[in-house]
């Protein structure tokens, strides 16, 4: 099954999330969390990140924007796994194995992880679901993808993702808690078609975004994107993922949303690449890795 509608069925509320990441976008899905009836931990690196969250905001990476009260930010890995029911997983893809290797005696047997990044391990090659079964044998792992912002989900705006997992139930599950009035979750058993819909279009995203600063004009641009979504498909065919995943939310929906806006850090990394700007200090666009 692909992209089950959650709609018509109750959300079950009241679950212990635990989020791994104190950025932009474990900001925003702690807010979510919160907006669907969950008792948030957040976890992050940084004292003076955990030290923003607890006054009601995060200036670095979520300027401008109020975080509503109920997040518990902490830089104690186990304080924010202690009783989970839930984890979320907001590591950058190249930093997820060290930090599971931190976590992973703390992480409750049985509960599911659920990645919340984009991309493919350099060094291996390997999706990052391989990276949790190895780190996590007694977790089941699901994957949160889609066009989505984090300002635009930290603000409450109207928002479409989908919750994958290899088990139907699991994902309709995990769909169900997640969904709030303004984030609408979907549900597929397709798990490695959302990590390769994810990872790849943060690849085309960097070559639109290059297209764009050169100045080649609106045509190459909408050339770039299509064939990108043909190769797209042609390498998640060989990964196994299913045509009709890649047509959804986590494939073409996010290739036309990062192919589209400098909000994506990947295609505001190939603008600068574009214009001939230099690319040090640029923000993380994990494209470049996974390239």
């Amino acid at each position: 099954m692909t992209e089950l509608v959650t709609s018509g069925h109750e959300a079950p509320s009241g679950w212990r999330v635990a989020v791994l990441g104190g950025g932009a976008w474990g900001t925003a899905l702690a807010l979510a969390m919160l907006r669907a009836g969950h008792f948030v931990r957040l976890y992050a690196r940084d004292p003076e990140t955990v030290a923003a969250i607890d006054r009601g905001e995060n200036p670095r990476y979520l300027p401008g924007i109020a975080l509503q009260p109920g997040i518990v930010a902490t830089t104690d890995i186990a304080a924010a796994l202690d009783g989970a029911d839930c984890v979320l997983a907001v590591a950058p893809a190249q930093a997820l194995r060290a930090m599971l290797a931190g976590a992973r005696h703390h992480v409750p047997s049985g509960v599911p992880l659920v990645l919340c990044a984009k991309g493919i391990e350099r060094d291996t090659g390997a999706l990052l679901s391989a990276i949790v079964e190895e780190a996590l044998p007694n977790n089941p792992v699901a994957a949160l993808s889609g066009p989505s912002f984090a300002t635009d989900v930290a603000r409450g705006l109207p928002t479409a993702v989908v919750v994958a997992a290899r088990d139907a139930d699991l994902a309709a599950d995990l769909a169900a808690r997640f969904s709030a009035e303004n984030l609408r979750c979907y549900s597929s058993d397709d798990l490695v078609g959302v990590e390769i819909g994810g990872a790849l279009k943060n690849v085309f995203a960097i070559a639109a975004g290059a297209v764009t600063g050169a100045k080649l004009g609106a045509s190459a641009q909408a050339a770039m994107v299509t064939r990108g979504f043909v190769e797209l498909r042609r390498i998640g065919a060989a990964f196994g993922a299913r045509p009709e995943t890649l047509m959804g939310l986590s494939g073409l929906g996010d290739l036309l949303l990062t192919c589209s806006s400098a909000q994506s850090r990947n295609f505001a990394y190939g603008l600068a690449l574009g214009q001939g700007k230099p690319l040090a200090g640029l923000p993380l666009a994990e494209g470049v890795p996974t390239a």
